[in-house]
């Protein structure tokens, strides 16, 4: 005998999901809770080709190396959990990866891809702890404004700016500055704008 129809599973559609809870991204700083909604197409999209282009670094036979970049890592900094878009360990001091799902050891370098619902906690409450962790190298990235800021920690464990780019050029930042970046192709074209043919 059949189930009653009101039993019966019914098929998730594209409406449940946006009725759902819209954080996926939960980091906690200092014991306090930081829910997050999902990447922005444009954020995704920086994201995604900053990784590509910074690819020599890490596995491009033909590449300058020494580096390990992942997407997304889920970092214990102390007492705070982070998951910043990406991060770079020099590969001497993380020469394998950990078993465990996160990893302790401090970055190198943390690129950030910001947006308009996390450009203040990015710059407010996740900086201060990178910069407690020792991470020596931050990136702030708006691919809505279009500009990265390359941030250094200080021997006094404060930041200053080392480099700031807008716009479309060719830039070498630090630490990567071993090659070019092309600032165009990090920045995402939306569908209500006419297509870039530079690119």
């Amino acid at each position: 005998m059949g189930h009653p129809a009101e039993r019966r599973p019914r098929f998730a559609t594209p409406a449940d999901l946006e009725a759902a809870p819209a954080q996926n991204l939960t980091e906690f700083i200092a014991g306090t809770r930081h829910p997050f909604p999902r990447h922005t197409p444009a954020q995704a999209h920086t994201a995604s080709r900053l990784g590509r282009r910074l690819g020599p670094f890490d596995d491009d036979p033909g590449g300058p190396g020494g580096w390990v970049l992942l997407d997304t890592p889920e970092l214990h900094l102390g007492q705070s959990v982070l998951v910043p878009d990406l991060a770079g360990w020099r590969i001497a001091r993380m020469p394998r990866l950990p078993r465990k799902a996160h990893f302790t050891l401090a970055p190198d370098w943390i690129a950030e891809v910001l947006s308009p619902s996390t450009t203040a906690h990015d710059r407010a409450a996740k900086m201060p702890v990178y910069a407690a962790a020792g991470v020596p190298w931050v990136w702030l990235i708006d691919p809505l404004l279009r500009f990265l800021e390359v941030h250094h920690l200080g021997p006094d464990d404060r930041w200053t700016v080392a480099q700031v780019y807008r716009g479309e050029g060719r830039v070498r930042a630090f630490p990567f500055d071993a090659i070019e970046l092309g600032l165009a192709s990090l920045w995402p074209s939306f569908e209500d704008e006419p297509p870039d043919t530079t690119r």
